[in-house]
């Protein structure tokens, strides 16, 4: 039988075209990973008597972004107690060996790669050095950098240095925020330094700035999390005397606060404003709200929102569901977390990590260790692969029951897929 073919697509070469851009696409990377892997090699061969330098130069190799990539990734993986100091050598002397290659310049990737390498090595005076050099050639500070640098910084005045060099910065590319307060703001709220937060909040004001919409929810996130409520109520009222109206990421931190200090009726009133002010509630504002409810163990009323999201034709996500079914582990509830955890099968809602993480734990404390392992199966022909929290998870509940050689079943697979071996 003669072989079917589409006139109007071969008769072109579309087809042939399409794969040989794949086809070259893919030899293209299978190219830099293999030049990348001869480089780690050479330089996990340097030391005395053999000069790295010249015989990465030997090697020929076209040096792009993607292959400074793949090294110093390569180098970030692998550090480890013992060997920080190496690393952090052999990391730089890619770094300027790579830079100095033709037809090559550094990204502020590279750059932030690097820094990452050092901040990791403890070369924490390194890497002010390389953001020094950074900005005498002319490469922008970003966010990126930002948040490299006051990661690495534990003692409060040194954080607080990071910050005002970030303030005066010119060079600190700030987009698409209306100044670099807000993204200095942004940055802070993303790594919890919440009293940092109210520092530099206090900085902007005194400089003339006035706050937005993002200003007020970065702060009133800080003072709910550290739990000066007082001053979060008095932020609300000052953001609506001076004219701004709550946005999406507004309400739901009204959501969230409202949820955990577990007042329903109230969360409930502002629901219905924001449907009346035009802001339909989303899957993520009444999950907000019912992780709420869960932690403070209302899970009454977290079923009561949940079946009113459903009716108000808003789907619950993976991300709800598991919401529901942890707060439902917690509550030492089995039954109900599988039963939730049924109707999302049966709803088309896939299970993630979290999700068969939370379940496996309630399986667990009902000692219910068979189901458990089995639970483990299931999530692995479904193709969700177990993490290591799920994997430690199992261990440490089958540990503590004195169940041994079952857990010793477990580290076993975990070692058979070569999974996280460097924790066990």
């Amino acid at each position: 039988m003669r072989e079917w073919r589409s006139p109007d697509f071969n008769s072109y070469g579309y087809g042939s075209r399409n794969e040989d851009h794949l086809s070259q696409r893919l030899r293209f990377f299978q190219n830099v990973r293999a030049d990348a892997a001869r480089i780690i090699d050479i330089l996990r061969r340097d030391g005395p008597g053999f000069d790295a330098k010249t015989a990465l130069s030997e090697l020929h190799v076209r040096v792009s972004g993607l292959l400074v990539r793949e090294v110093l990734v390569g180098i970030l993986k692998n550090i480890s107690d013992e060997n920080k100091t190496r690393c952090a050598k052999l990391g730089y002397k890619f770094f300027v060996w790579s830079g100095q290659q033709k037809n090559y310049s550094h990204t502020v990737n590279a750059y932030h790669l690097i820094m990452k390498i050092f901040a990791d090595c403890d070369e924490f005076k390194a890497m002010w050095r390389l953001l020094d050099e950074m900005i005498e050639n002319g490469y922008p500070t970003t966010a990126q950098t930002f948040n490299l640098l006051i990661c690495t910084c534990d003692e409060a005045g040194l954080a607080r240095n990071v910050v005002e060099r970030f303030i005066k910065s010119k060079k600190f590319n700030y987009r698409p925020f209306k100044h670099s307060y807000n993204a200095i703001l942004h940055s802070l709220l993303t790594i919890h330094q919440y009293k940092l937060i109210e520092w530099v909040y206090q900085l902007m004001l005194v400089d003339g700035h006035s706050p937005d919409i993002l200003t007020y929810n970065i702060i009133m996130c800080a003072k709910f999390r550290l739990r000066k409520l007082h001053q979060f109520y008095k932020l609300v009222d000052e953001m609506c005397s001076s004219g701004l109206s709550p946005d999406f990421h507004t309400y739901n931190i009204f959501l969230h606060v409202l949820g955990k200090g577990n007042k329903p009726v109230e969360a409930a009133k502002l629901l219905i404003y924001m449907k009346k002010v035009g802001f339909d509630p989303s899957v993520l504002h009444f999950t907000t709200l019912i992780d709420g409810l869960s932690r403070a163990g209302n899970l009454d009323a977290c079923k009561d929102f949940f079946d009113e999201m459903i009716k108000n034709g808003c789907k619950p996500d993976v991300v709800c569901y598991t919401v529901m079914i942890t707060g439902y582990v917690e509550a030492r509830q089995l039954e109900k977390a599988q039963a939730m955890f049924d109707e999302m099968t049966d709803r088309g809602q896939l299970p993630n990590v979290f999700t068969y993480n939370s379940l496996i734990r309630g399986l667990c404390n009902e000692g219910k260790f068979e189901e458990a392992c089995s639970m483990l199966e299931k999530m692995e022909s479904r193709g969700c692969n177990p993490n290591f929290l799920v994997y430690s998870t199992l261990v440490s509940n089958l540990r503590n029951a004195g169940k041994l050689s079952e857990a010793h079943e477990v580290i076993k697979q975990m070692k058979e897929k070569g999974q996280y071996i460097h924790r066990i």
